[in-house]
């Protein structure tokens, strides 16, 4: 393993020096790097927005959850008319309720209530994962078809030399019409693989702006590989106890079990205690009027609610079952996942190295080649031939060097270290649970510094 390791090292070596040959200008420094983009990837995404409010959607269902464990105080007030006898009689009334046993039910809400928030917070990291990667991705493509475009404008240069060349020879009676027209349609297509390369940019180009916000500049590169796990065991380990998506499954594991207790609790009594404060008004008869008082417990029992409550309770033990099962398949998909980008990782760095082989012995026969063709030797179709050998060895190895770097960010990914914290990126950092801080205590609606507060966090768009 210590030595594929050092093969990942050499390749990102490699990477970087090729990287500094092409881009190497004056506008180098304010270039754009792989990690200038994935911050802007970060602070830019409506995505990471959106589930930004999905989540305080879920911190309010523990404040809801906390308020059912409070008195309410409600005031009713009515008005009968006795049409008989003529009379009008008002009441308003000050009610107050409290549960104050209801089998443990609000209890485990409150319970799973938070075990959802929880969930809700790694599917957040999940997504900000996914940002962070697609950003990656988008980088290393307008990366890799920017230097397949600059192999290709070189080809078309070195074509259409060979081409003079061999109309100068068929001038001269060295070459045949069939040479220059074999020159010709070697340059026609080398011109329509530039303008397919050049709209492949484009288009990948318009995809960098969706993941990170904005049109690329010039691209310095991607720099040297990200750290990585050291082995493949650290890395099985790490997808299959780190990452978000098993961490929000095993959240939503506890609230589905949680939630299996609130049924089977719906089986036992509840007790309310109730109380009432009111005024009687009645007319046209003086003195009908009155204020009146009580306080008393109320135990209800359920005894028959047509199948209702056993139905219930089925409900929810399928219900976790299924969330069990899909913390399982997670898993399973995880480790695939991972031992997919491990395997990918190795391919791209054995790639790099067979293609440096590759480049050089073509460089060196494409030289031979047009010596020999000099001397009258080989034909313009040996030289043509032996251009593209060189042409397609140089391909072969921007498109290995793009694997390497997503198979290593894929590492990143499946293991749960995709994260603006573990990659240190500059970016304003985002507390999940500020919101969640203020909310979680069910506050009611009163002018207070706490209010203040929550109003500045609401009003916020989300790139904290």
């Amino acid at each position: 393993m210590s030595g594929t390791i050092g093969g990942f090292a050499r390749a990102a070596t490699l990477c970087g020096v090729v990287a500094l040959g092409l881009f190497a200008a004056p506008a180098v420094a304010r270039a754009d790097t792989l990690r200038s983009a994935m911050a802007d990837a970060y602070v830019h995404s409506p995505l990471l927005e959106q589930n930004r409010y999905l989540l305080r959607i879920e911190d309010e269902g523990v404040a809801q959850a906390v308020a059912q464990l409070r008195p309410t105080l409600s005031f009713v007030t009515s008005v009968d008319r006795d049409i008989v006898n003529d009379t009008t009689t008002g009441t308003a009334n000050l009610v107050a309720e409290w549960v104050l046993y209801a089998g443990g039910s609000r209890r485990l809400s409150l319970e799973a209530a938070r075990e959802t928030v929880l969930a809700a917070r790694q599917g957040l990291v999940s997504v900000e994962s996914q940002v962070l990667f697609d950003a990656v991705t988008a980088y290393l493509n307008v990366w890799r078809d920017m230097q397949v475009v600059n192999v290709r404008e070189a080809n078309v240069r070195v074509v259409t030399q060979q081409l003079r060349a061999a109309r100068d020879r068929f001038e001269v009676g060295e070459d045949t019409r069939t040479d220059v027209a074999q020159a010709e349609a070697r340059l026609a297509e080398a011109r329509s693989a530039l303008a397919a390369s050049q709209g492949q940019l484009e288009i990948s180009r318009e995809l960098f702006a969706l993941a990170v916000g904005r049109h690329p500049g010039a691209l310095s590169g991607p720099g040297a590989l990200p750290g990585l796990p050291r082995s493949e065991a650290e890395a099985d380990a790490l997808a299959r106890q780190n990452t978000p998506s098993i961490r929000r499954l095993q959240h939503e594991v506890a609230a589905a079990e949680l939630a299996v207790q609130g049924a089977r609790a719906a089986y036992r009594p509840t007790i309310t205690l109730d109380g009432r404060v009111g005024n009687t008004f009645e007319s046209p008869f003086p003195g009908g009027e009155g204020e009146s008082g009580s306080i008393g417990i109320t135990l209800s029992q359920p005894i028959y609610r047509g199948g209702q409550l056993a139905s219930l309770e089925r409900q929810a033990l399928a219900q976790a079952a299924a969330v069990r099962a899909a913390l399982n398949l997670q898993t399973l998909v995880n480790v695939q996942t991972m031992g997919d980008a491990w395997a990918r990782l190795r391919i791209a760095n054995a790639q790099i190295q067979a293609a440096d082989q590759g480049i050089a012995a073509a460089e060196l026969a494409f030289e031979g080649v047009r010596e020999e063709a000099s001397l009258g030797a080989r034909t313009t179709l040996d030289v043509l031939d032996a251009e593209q050998d060189v042409l397609n060895a140089r391909i072969s190895r921007i498109e290995a060097q793009t694997n390497l770097y997503l198979a290593a960010y894929s590492i990143l990914s499946a293991g749960g270290l995709m994260t603006v914290e573990h990659l240190d990126l500059d970016v304003p950092g985002y507390d999940p649970s500020a919101y969640s801080d203020l909310v979680s205590g069910a506050p009611a609606r009163v002018p207070s510094a706490q209010g203040e507060r929550l109003d500045r966090i609401l009003g916020r768009t989300g790139r904290d």
